[in-house]
Protein backbone atom coordinates (compact mmCIF):
# COMPACT_ATOMS: atom_id res chain seq x y z
CA UNK A 1 0.00 0.00 0.00
CA UNK A 2 1.26 3.69 -0.77
CA UNK A 3 2.57 5.57 1.93
CA UNK A 4 -0.12 8.38 3.40
CA UNK A 5 1.48 11.74 3.12
CA UNK A 6 2.25 13.14 6.92
CA UNK A 7 0.07 16.39 6.15
CA UNK A 8 -2.72 14.07 5.11
CA UNK A 9 -2.65 12.10 7.96
CA UNK A 10 -2.41 15.00 10.37
CA UNK A 11 -5.30 16.97 9.01
CA UNK A 12 -8.05 13.67 9.08
CA UNK A 13 -11.09 14.35 10.84
CA UNK A 14 -10.35 12.04 14.03
CA UNK A 15 -7.10 14.44 14.59
CA UNK A 16 -9.61 17.94 14.57
CA UNK A 17 -10.60 17.06 18.37
CA UNK A 18 -6.74 16.78 19.46
CA UNK A 19 -6.11 20.18 17.15
CA UNK A 20 -8.80 22.49 18.96
CA UNK A 21 -8.04 21.44 22.10
CA UNK A 22 -4.25 22.65 21.66
CA UNK A 23 -5.32 25.51 19.81
CA UNK A 24 -8.10 26.63 22.56
CA UNK A 25 -5.50 25.64 25.48
CA UNK A 26 -2.48 28.40 23.78
CA UNK A 27 -4.87 30.62 23.09
CA UNK A 28 -5.73 30.43 26.88
CA UNK A 29 -2.06 30.51 28.11
CA UNK A 30 -1.20 33.38 25.83
CA UNK A 31 -3.87 35.84 27.22
CA UNK A 32 -3.39 34.68 30.72
CA UNK A 33 0.71 35.55 30.30
CA UNK A 34 -0.08 38.64 28.15
CA UNK A 35 -2.27 39.88 30.71
CA UNK A 36 -0.11 39.47 33.96
CA UNK A 37 2.60 40.66 31.54
CA UNK A 38 0.41 43.85 31.80
CA UNK A 39 -0.37 43.61 35.26
CA UNK A 40 3.42 43.86 35.64
CA UNK A 41 3.88 46.68 33.62
CA UNK A 42 1.18 48.87 35.28
CA UNK A 43 2.43 48.07 38.87
CA UNK A 44 5.49 49.75 37.65
CA UNK A 45 3.97 52.41 36.59
CA UNK A 46 2.00 52.60 39.26
CA UNK A 47 5.09 52.79 41.98
CA UNK A 48 6.93 55.31 39.52
CA UNK A 49 3.63 57.37 40.01
CA UNK A 50 3.24 57.12 43.83
CA UNK A 51 6.80 58.51 43.43
CA UNK A 52 6.22 61.61 41.86
CA UNK A 53 2.98 62.21 43.42
CA UNK A 54 4.22 63.75 46.80
CA UNK A 55 3.14 67.32 47.92
CA UNK A 56 5.42 70.20 46.89
CA UNK A 57 6.80 71.70 50.38
CA UNK A 58 9.54 74.45 51.32
CA UNK A 59 13.42 72.56 51.03
CA UNK A 60 14.04 73.29 54.76
CA UNK A 61 11.24 71.19 55.62
CA UNK A 62 13.01 68.42 53.74
CA UNK A 63 16.71 68.73 53.38
CA UNK A 64 19.35 70.77 54.77
CA UNK A 65 23.10 71.25 53.25
CA UNK A 66 24.69 69.39 55.73
CA UNK A 67 22.41 66.39 55.59
CA UNK A 68 22.91 63.58 53.53
CA UNK A 69 20.66 63.08 50.37
CA UNK A 70 18.69 60.09 50.94
CA UNK A 71 16.94 57.89 48.42
CA UNK A 72 13.57 59.35 50.09
CA UNK A 73 15.00 62.94 48.31
CA UNK A 74 14.97 61.45 45.05
CA UNK A 75 12.89 63.06 42.50
CA UNK A 76 11.17 64.84 45.59
CA UNK A 77 9.33 68.36 44.45
CA UNK A 78 10.20 71.20 46.68
CA UNK A 79 10.44 75.39 46.20
CA UNK A 80 13.28 76.89 46.96
CA UNK A 81 13.54 81.05 47.27
CA UNK A 82 16.71 82.91 46.67
CA UNK A 83 18.79 84.72 44.35
CA UNK A 84 21.22 83.45 41.58
CA UNK A 85 24.78 83.52 41.14
CA UNK A 86 26.34 85.58 38.44
CA UNK A 87 27.23 84.25 34.36
CA UNK A 88 30.65 83.44 35.77
CA UNK A 89 29.34 81.32 38.33
CA UNK A 90 27.77 78.79 35.65
CA UNK A 91 28.27 75.88 34.14
CA UNK A 92 26.74 73.97 31.01
CA UNK A 93 26.49 70.19 31.58
CA UNK A 94 27.15 68.01 28.45
CA UNK A 95 26.07 65.02 27.46
CA UNK A 96 22.25 65.28 27.84
CA UNK A 97 19.61 64.46 25.79
CA UNK A 98 16.21 65.75 25.16
CA UNK A 99 13.94 64.10 23.31
CA UNK A 100 16.05 62.72 20.01
CA UNK A 101 18.46 65.85 20.38
CA UNK A 102 21.60 65.80 22.43
CA UNK A 103 22.80 68.75 24.38
CA UNK A 104 23.23 70.40 27.38
CA UNK A 105 21.80 71.89 30.87
CA UNK A 106 22.72 74.96 31.92
CA UNK A 107 23.77 75.05 35.64
CA UNK A 108 23.29 77.59 37.85
CA UNK A 109 23.75 78.28 41.88
CA UNK A 110 20.82 79.98 43.77
CA UNK A 111 22.09 81.21 46.67
CA UNK A 112 18.67 80.69 49.43
CA UNK A 113 17.34 83.66 51.01
CA UNK A 114 16.51 81.78 53.82
CA UNK A 115 20.50 80.95 54.70
CA UNK A 116 22.89 83.00 52.85
CA UNK A 117 26.08 81.64 51.76
CA UNK A 118 23.98 78.61 51.02
CA UNK A 119 23.20 77.58 48.06
CA UNK A 120 21.91 74.91 46.01
CA UNK A 121 22.85 73.72 42.03
CA UNK A 122 19.61 74.48 39.68
CA UNK A 123 19.18 73.15 36.17
CA UNK A 124 17.44 76.14 34.88
CA UNK A 125 16.88 74.65 31.18
CA UNK A 126 18.01 72.75 28.33
CA UNK A 127 20.04 73.78 25.10
CA UNK A 128 21.25 72.02 22.02
CA UNK A 129 24.34 74.57 21.86
CA UNK A 130 26.89 75.14 24.75
CA UNK A 131 26.64 78.85 23.36
CA UNK A 132 27.07 81.71 25.31
CA UNK A 133 26.03 81.54 29.13
CA UNK A 134 22.84 83.53 29.42
CA UNK A 135 22.17 86.01 32.05
CA UNK A 136 20.35 84.75 35.16
CA UNK A 137 17.59 86.64 35.82
CA UNK A 138 18.15 89.69 38.67
CA UNK A 139 16.60 89.58 42.24
CA UNK A 140 14.92 87.19 44.68
CA UNK A 141 13.08 84.25 42.72
CA UNK A 142 11.00 80.90 43.91
CA UNK A 143 10.95 78.50 41.85
CA UNK A 144 9.96 74.27 42.12
CA UNK A 145 12.65 72.21 41.27
CA UNK A 146 12.78 68.25 41.67
CA UNK A 147 15.56 67.24 43.64
CA UNK A 148 17.95 64.67 42.09
CA UNK A 149 21.76 63.28 43.88
CA UNK A 150 24.93 64.27 42.97
CA UNK A 151 26.33 62.56 39.77
CA UNK A 152 29.78 60.50 39.78
CA UNK A 153 32.91 62.14 37.81
CA UNK A 154 33.29 60.41 34.60
CA UNK A 155 37.25 59.79 34.54
CA UNK A 156 37.41 59.33 30.07
CA UNK A 157 35.74 62.76 29.49
CA UNK A 158 38.02 65.90 29.19
CA UNK A 159 35.84 68.37 30.65
CA UNK A 160 34.70 66.76 33.49
CA UNK A 161 36.88 69.56 35.37
CA UNK A 162 34.80 72.39 37.30
CA UNK A 163 37.30 74.83 35.96
CA UNK A 164 35.63 74.53 32.69
CA UNK A 165 33.01 75.97 31.26
CA UNK A 166 31.93 72.87 29.82
CA UNK A 167 31.45 69.84 32.69
CA UNK A 168 30.28 66.35 31.99
CA UNK A 169 28.99 65.54 35.59
CA UNK A 170 27.44 67.49 38.13
CA UNK A 171 30.03 66.54 40.68
CA UNK A 172 29.27 68.50 43.93
CA UNK A 173 32.19 68.00 45.58
CA UNK A 174 34.15 69.10 42.53
CA UNK A 175 31.85 72.50 42.36
CA UNK A 176 32.40 73.64 45.70
CA UNK A 177 35.78 74.39 45.30
CA UNK A 178 35.19 76.77 43.08
CA UNK A 179 31.98 78.09 43.62
CA UNK A 180 31.61 80.62 47.33
CA UNK A 181 28.88 78.93 48.82
CA UNK A 182 28.16 75.65 51.26
CA UNK A 183 26.67 73.80 48.64
CA UNK A 184 24.11 70.89 48.82
CA UNK A 185 24.77 67.70 48.07
CA UNK A 186 22.84 67.21 45.13
CA UNK A 187 20.97 69.69 42.62
CA UNK A 188 17.74 70.38 41.58
CA UNK A 189 16.17 70.19 38.22
CA UNK A 190 13.86 73.33 37.54
CA UNK A 191 10.36 73.09 36.61
CA UNK A 192 9.77 76.72 36.87
CA UNK A 193 10.17 77.94 32.62
CA UNK A 194 10.16 81.89 34.38
CA UNK A 195 13.61 81.35 35.30
CA UNK A 196 15.10 79.26 32.30
CA UNK A 197 16.54 82.26 30.14
CA UNK A 198 14.60 81.57 26.95
CA UNK A 199 15.75 77.46 27.12
CA UNK A 200 13.78 74.79 27.15
CA UNK A 201 12.87 73.11 30.55
CA UNK A 202 15.21 70.34 31.15
CA UNK A 203 12.96 67.02 31.11
CA UNK A 204 12.79 65.76 34.92
CA UNK A 205 14.53 61.69 34.63
CA UNK A 206 11.47 59.56 35.39
CA UNK A 207 11.83 57.28 39.26
CA UNK A 208 14.08 54.50 39.09
CA UNK A 209 11.76 51.32 40.39
CA UNK A 210 12.87 47.93 41.05
CA UNK A 211 12.01 45.47 38.73
CA UNK A 212 10.88 43.17 41.39
CA UNK A 213 7.86 45.44 42.30
CA UNK A 214 4.91 43.22 40.52
CA UNK A 215 7.32 40.69 40.79
CA UNK A 216 4.19 37.58 41.19
CA UNK A 217 2.42 39.09 38.22
CA UNK A 218 5.47 38.70 36.19
CA UNK A 219 5.99 35.28 37.61
CA UNK A 220 2.71 34.32 36.82
CA UNK A 221 3.10 35.60 33.22
CA UNK A 222 6.43 33.50 32.55
CA UNK A 223 4.14 30.57 34.40
CA UNK A 224 1.70 30.99 31.92
CA UNK A 225 3.66 30.64 28.96
CA UNK A 226 5.44 27.58 30.15
CA UNK A 227 2.05 25.83 30.14
CA UNK A 228 1.62 27.18 26.90
CA UNK A 229 4.72 25.85 25.06
CA UNK A 230 3.81 22.41 27.67
CA UNK A 231 0.29 22.51 25.75
CA UNK A 232 1.81 22.65 22.28
CA UNK A 233 4.84 19.98 23.00
CA UNK A 234 1.81 18.11 24.54
CA UNK A 235 -0.07 18.32 20.55
CA UNK A 236 2.70 17.63 18.83
CA UNK A 237 4.06 14.62 21.16
CA UNK A 238 0.38 12.85 21.02
CA UNK A 239 0.11 14.10 17.68
CA UNK A 240 3.30 12.06 16.67
CA UNK A 241 2.00 8.61 18.01
CA UNK A 242 -1.55 8.74 16.83
CA UNK A 243 -0.27 9.70 13.14
CA UNK A 244 2.38 6.42 13.70
CA UNK A 245 -0.32 4.34 14.39
CA UNK A 246 -2.75 5.03 11.88
CA UNK A 247 0.38 5.22 9.50
CA UNK A 248 1.13 1.45 10.92
CA UNK A 249 -2.36 0.38 10.65
CA UNK A 250 -2.62 1.37 7.01
CA UNK A 251 0.85 0.00 5.72
CA UNK A 252 -0.05 -3.98 7.42
CA UNK A 253 -0.73 -6.66 5.11
CA UNK A 254 -4.03 -7.40 4.75
CA UNK A 255 -4.83 -11.12 5.84
CA UNK A 256 -5.13 -14.02 3.14
CA UNK A 257 -8.81 -15.70 3.02
CA UNK A 258 -8.73 -18.51 5.06
CA UNK A 259 -9.89 -21.60 3.10
CA UNK A 260 -12.94 -23.65 4.57
CA UNK A 261 -11.95 -27.54 3.77
CA UNK A 262 -15.48 -29.58 4.22
CA UNK A 263 -14.75 -32.99 5.35
CA UNK A 264 -15.85 -35.36 3.37
CA UNK A 265 -18.65 -38.27 4.79
CA UNK A 266 -19.25 -41.47 2.58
Amino acid sequence: MARDGTLRLWLRPPMWGLHALAVIAATICLIGGTWQLGTYDQRQENERADRQEVPTVPIAEVWSPDQPFLDTMNHRPVTVTGVFGPADQQHWVSGRTQGDVDGYWLLTPLELAADPGTAMLVVRGFSPDAGKLPEPPAGEQTLRVVLEPGEAVDPLDASAGAESEVIATIRVPALVNELPYALFPGFGISTTADVAGGLQLAEVPQPEVSWTVGMRNLAYSLQWWVFGVFALFMWWRMGLDLVASERARRQAPEPEPSVRVDSLTP
